[in-house]
C-alpha cells in the first residue's frame, strides 16, 4: 500500500509539471499562435524519442512572493532525443511559467543539458521563449546568463548550435543565440533586441514597435542577425531539422553522405545558355547553382540579406556542400560589407564542420563609396579573405564570368589555397574590366586622338582580347581548367571525390586573429 501511495505521488508531480504554466496560460500562448514549450519538442523531435532531465526541478528564492509562485520545471523543459535517427540535446524555454524568465535553476538545467552535448558530441538545440532575466533573483540570473554564454563560446566549433526565437529574446538573452551557429525566428511572433521600444523612445525619441525593432523581418533583411525565418512555427521546427541534415554531428564527424545512383551521364546542357552574350548584362547565379547540384537539395541561408551574395548548403552526388556565389542580379554582384560578413561567417562554420566549400565567382570588385570605406569595407573584406585562407577543408571554385582585383583573390582563389580553380570560357580575370583599364594605359592616346570615342573603343578592344579571357591565368597555372558548363557537375563530382581525404597541417598557434 505505501510503495502505491509513492508511485501516486510522483505520477502527481509528473502530471503538474506537463501542466506548465495552467490551462489558463497554455490557451494564451495558443490564442498568440504559438505552441507551448512541450508541443515544439514533440514536432521537432522523432515520435517517442524524448528523455526529459529536471523535469521536477524547482527554483530555490523566496523574494517578493516568489515563494507562493513555483512551478515544476522552472519554465524550462530540458532533454535529449533524436531527429531522424540523430541523439541531439534540447531545451525549450515555457513562457507559461513565470514568462520563462531564466534565474539559477532554469539556468542549471541549461547548463546541464549543454555540457552533456558538448561531453557527447551532439547538437544542441535552443528553443528561446523568455521574458529575459528574472529580476526577482537579481545578479543570480545576470551570472546565470554567463554560464551560458560561456558554454556557447566554448562548444563553438565544437558541436552545432542552434538557436530558434519562437517568442521575446531581449536583453541579455539575445547573446546566447548571437554566438551559436545559426539563428532563426518566427514571423509576427519572434523578436531580439538590445533594448526595447520604450528604452529607444526615452533615449532617442524614436517610435516604434516591436516588430520593426526586432522582428523577424527586421533581422532577416536589415542585421543579418537571422538566417533563417518561418511563417509559422511548425515550418520553423521542420527547417531545423533539414538544416541538421547537411551538417555532422561534432567537428570530428564526417560530413554527411546520402545515396546516390550516378546517371549514365552528369552532363548538364541547360548551363550552356546561362550567361548573356553581353557581360553587363545580369542573370541569375541560383541557375548556375540549381543546375549543378543534386535536385531539389539547395537550401538558402540569409536569403533576404545582402543579396548580392548567396549562400546555402547542398548536395552534390550526395554529399553535402557549402555553397557562396556572387549574385549578377544584385549590385552587379559585387563586395560589400555585408556581403563580406555573411560569406566568411558561412565559410568559417563550413570549415568548422567539415563541410566541403564550392565557389561560383562573378565579382566585378568591391563596392566603391564613402559609407563602405567609413563602415570598415577593408575590415570586412579582409574578414572574407581570412575565412577563405584558414578554411582546410575540400575548396573548388569556379569562375563564371567576372573576376576583378582584389575581389579575385579574396573569392577563394587558387593563391589562397583553393583546392581545385575551373573556369568557363566567359571567364574575364583581369585587376578591372577593360574599359577603366584601356581609360588609365592609354590615357595619353585616347586624349590626343583625332576621334577619342574611337580611339577609347579600339583600345577597350585591344585590352580585352589581350586580357579579359582565362586563358592567361591557366597559362600560369592559377587556373587548372577550363570547362565547358555542361561538364561542370561531372568535373565537380570527380573533384571532391578525389579531395575526400584531404588533410592539412596547421602550423601551431594559439588562435588567429582575425579582422574582427
Amino acid at each position: 500500500m505505501e510503495r502505491k501511495s509513492k508511485s501516486e505521488i510522483l505520477d502527481k508531480k509528473r502530471a503538474q509539471a506537463q501542466e506548465g504554466g495552467g490551462e489558463k496560460r497554455i490557451q494564451k500562448q495558443h490564442s498568440k499562435g504559438k505552441l507551448t514549450a512541450r508541443e515544439r519538442i514533440h514536432f521537432l523531435l522523432d515520435k517517442g524519442s524524448f528523455e526529459e532531465i529536471g523535469k521536477l526541478v524547482t527554483h530555490r528564492s523566496v523574494n517578493f512572493g516568489l515563494d507562493k509562485q513555483e512551478f515544476y520545471g522552472d519554465g524550462v523543459v530540458t532533454g535529449y532525443g533524436t531527429i531522424k535517427g540523430r541523439t541531439v540535446f534540447v531545451f525549450a524555454q515555457d513562457f507559461t511559467i513565470l514568462g520563462g524568465s531564466l534565474a539559477e535553476a532554469h539556468a542549471e538545467k541549461i547548463v546541464k543539458i549543454m555540457d552533456l552535448a558538448f561531453e557527447n558530441g551532439a547538437p544542441i538545440i535552443g528553443l528561446n521563449d523568455s521574458g529575459g532575466a528574472r529580476i526577482q533573483e537579481g545578479v543570480v540570473s545576470l551570472a546565470a546568463y554567463a554560464e551560458i554564454f560561456y558554454r556557447n563560446t566554448q562548444a563553438s566549433g565544437v558541436i552545432p548550435q542552434i538557436s530558434a526565437i519562437m517568442g521575446p529574446c531581449a536583453g541579455g538573452a539575445v547573446y546566447s543565440p548571437a554566438l551559436t551557429d545559426f539563428v532563426l525566428m518566427t514571423e509576427q511572433t519572434s523578436y531580439m533586441f538590445i533594448t526595447g521600444p520604450n528604452v529607444v523612445k526615452t533615449v532617442t525619441h524614436e517610435t516604434i514597435s516591436a516588430e520593426e525593432l526586432g522582428g523577424a523581418k527586421s533581422h532577416s533583411t536589415k542585421s543579418g542577425v537571422s538566417h533563417l525565418s518561418y511563417a509559422h512555427e511548425i515550418d520553423l521546427l521542420n527547417g531545423i531539422k533539414t538544416l541538421l541534415s547537411y551538417m555532422p554531428q561534432n567537428c570530428e564527424d564526417n560530413v554527411p553522405m546520402q545515396a546516390y545512383e550516378f546517371q549514365e551521364s552528369e552532363k548538364r546542357p541547360n548551363l550552356c545558355s546561362i550567361i548573356p552574350k553581353n557581360a553587363n548584362q545580369p542573370y541569375d547565379i541560383k541557375e548556375v547553382i540549381l543546375g549543378t547540384i543534386d535536385d531539389g537539395s539547395f537550401y538558402e541561408i540569409q536569403k533576404a540579406f545582402a543579396e548580392n551574395i548567396v549562400i546555402g548548403f547542398a548536395r552534390l552526388a550526395g554529399r553535402s556542400i557549402g555553397i557562396i556565389a556572387n549574385q549578377p542580379m544584385i549590385l552587379a554582384g559585387v563586395l560589400d560589407i555585408k556581403a563580406s560578413n555573411k560569406a566568411a561567417r558561412f565559410v568559417r562554420f563550413c570549415d568548422a564542420f567539415n563541410i566541403p566549400l564550392l565557389v561560383f565567382e562573378d565579382v566585378p570588385g568591391f563596392l566603391p563609396g564613402t559609407d563602405q570605406e567609413w563602415n570598415a569595407i577593408i575590415s570586412s573584406g579582409a574578414k572574407l579573405l581570412y575565412a577563405f585562407s584558414e578554411a582546410t577543408v575540400p575548396r573548388i571554385t569556379v569562375i563564371i564570368r567576372k573576376a576583378y582585383g582584389g575581389a579575385y583573390d579574396v573569392m577563394n582563389s587558387k593563391h589562397i589555397g583553393a583546392d581545385m580553380n575551373y573556369a568557363w570560357p566567359t571567364a574575364e580575370i583581369a585587376v578591372m574590366g577593360a574599359k577603366g583599364a584601356a581609360e588609365i594605359i592609354f590615357k595619353g592616346e585616347i586624349k590626343n586622338a583625332e576621334d577619342p570615342e574611337a580611339k577609347w573603343k579600339e583600345k577597350e578592344d585591344e585590352y580585352s582580347e589581350l586580357l579579359i579571357n582565362p586563358y592567361n591565368a591557366t597559362s600560369r597555372g592559377y587556373i587548372d581548367e577550363i570547362i565547358d558548363p555542361q561538364d561542370t557537375r561531372e568535373k565537380l563530382i570527380r573533384a571532391f571525390n578525389m579531395l575526400k581525404n584531404k588533410a592539412v597541417k596547421l602550423p601551431k598557434k594559439k588562435h588567429g586573429n582575425i579582422p574582427l
